[in-house]
């Protein structure tokens, strides 16, 4: 009998809601606060950057949310995405464990973000708006609002990161095919962005720099509106077709994890996995561990404070509860840059403190070991934030190996790496460093910190 690898759907079996797992949390998110007086605000104070719909879904207690038609006409070019057994990899750690991927570099942009990209781009679409900002890192999410924007007609303005915008200018270039504008970030086309290169001339950029440039751009023109590809409450519900599809393909393998993993950067890649797997742990009292694997070079959920704070650098969101090294922080040059954000979003920040979910953190040099050793096995090369989940699935692997115990571990492989090949050319030439934090440097970090704390 030929083993199955390959598990898919049919294209009548995509997921016809997005699951909104605060309907099931004992203990909900606490609220966003103001920064000048600290009490919470309400939906109106998020209108100047987002469309009402996607406002509503920010602050929603549903627990499933209806997926327009036209956003499902649309996922219907790339999705069902693939599940498949790693036999191969599993061959090679020769784990008794059983490893599942599902692979969502199928997408037009090659990742996960089309997901919240295309709903985002239609409602914006169905008020009116005939312009998005928006941020990127590593440039995945860039791309895809790119794409989402060039189907509904939509002008993109992306401000990338600037580390990423000189490490992966391919990933510009497919910005640019789908019609967007892209800056490197800091730039001299915003306050935020002329004081940071005030500052510091020679500023690599952040994702909460970037953040700040594309919100001053969206709140001072009437044109425009801002859209995030992580971190918020109905960015990480978006990303839920994934593990509502994982969950099918399980059951058609006649499998369950035991284990759910995925990188985490905001939120978005590891809530998409992981929060239909959560639900079966809140509402039907399975004990499933999902873990988040973020990297060593920005550590907010593994050693970052629970606190309130900006999302952005120079402080123009309202203050988020999440755990945070602290708005000013800016990660070092890592190539995952979709992974080098200060904060995580607020919904997982209040699993993470009730210890619902685990975090664990992966340095580089093991990141994209186990990128390689996948890639050699699987013929996927994963895309270097895909690397952490892989990282940290192999760790899993080789523990059943030691302990002798067969357990079957699933993770996200969250998009390829064939737009990031300079960063596997710098692996192979031995100028990646192995690169952790000190103490030091994240006690630094916190001790900026000057919000309030969560209670």
């Amino acid at each position: 009998m030929s083993k199955q690898r390959k598990i898919t759907l049919q294209e009548n079996e995509i997921p016809t809601h997005w699951y909104n797992i605060v309907a099931d949390m004992a203990n909900k998110p606490r609220p966003p606060i103001n920064p000048a007086n600290h009490e919470p605000i309400g939906p109106e104070a998020l209108a100047p950057l987002f469309p009402m719909e996607l406002i509503k879904q920010e602050v929603s207690q549903e627990q499933y949310v209806e997926i327009p038609e036209a956003v499902r006409d649309v996922y219907k070019l790339w999705r069902p995405t693939p599940l498949y057994r790693a036999y191969n990899l599993e061959k090679a750690l020769d784990t008794p464990a059983k490893i599942y991927y599902k692979y969502e570099g199928v997408s037009p942009s090659g990742s996960h973000k089309p997901n919240t990209a295309v709903p985002q781009a239609y409602y914006n679409k169905m008020e009116g708006v005939k312009r998005i900002t928006t941020e990127t890192g590593a440039g995945q999410w860039g791309s895809a609002l790119s794409f989402a924007c060039q189907f509904f007609d939509i002008e993109c303005e992306v401000y990338m990161v600037k580390i990423s915008y000189e490490q992966k200018p391919y990933r510009k270039l497919m910005m640019n095919t789908w019609g967007a504008s892209v800056y490197a970030s800091p730039s001299d086309r915003t306050q935020a962005g002329q004081k940071v290169l005030a500052d510091n001339p020679d500023s690599p950029g952040s994702l909460g720099i970037a953040i700040s440039e594309a919100v001053e751009v969206a709140a001072t023109n009437d044109d425009a509106k801002y859209s995030l590809g992580s971190v918020l409450n109905h960015v990480l519900m978006h990303q839920t077709i994934i593990g509502q599809e994982a969950i099918l393909q399980m059951e058609k393998a006649g499998d369950m994890p035991d284990i759910v993993i995925a990188p985490f950067g905001g939120g978005s890649n590891f809530a998409g996995l992981s929060f239909p797997f959560l639900r079966m742990n809140l509402a039907e009292g399975k004990n499933i561990r999902c873990i988040a694997s973020e990297p060593t070079s920005c550590p907010k959920l593994t050693r970052g404070v629970f606190r309130y704070d900006f999302g952005d650098t120079i402080g123009m969101t309202p203050l988020l509860p999440m755990y945070t090294l602290g708005h000013t922080f800016v990660p070092a040059k890592i190539h995952a840059g979709g992974l080098r954000y200060h904060g995580a979003g607020a919904i997982v920040s209040q699993l993470l403190n009730d210890k619902l979910i685990e975090a664990e953190a992966i340095d580089q040099l093991e990141s994209f070991e186990a990128g390689v050793a996948f890639a050699q096995a699987e013929g996927i090369i994963p895309a270097p934030e895909a690397n952490h989940g892989v990282a940290t699935a192999i760790r899993e692997a080789k523990k059943c190996k030691e302990s002798g115990e067969s357990k079957t571990i699933l993770f996200n492989m969250c998009g390829h790496g064939n737009f990031d090949m300079s960063a596997y050319e710098a692996f192979f030439a031995g100028k990646l460093e192995r690169h952790e934090l000190t103490q030091e440097e994240v006690n630094d970090a916190v001790a900026k910190i000057n919000t309030p704390e969560v209670v």
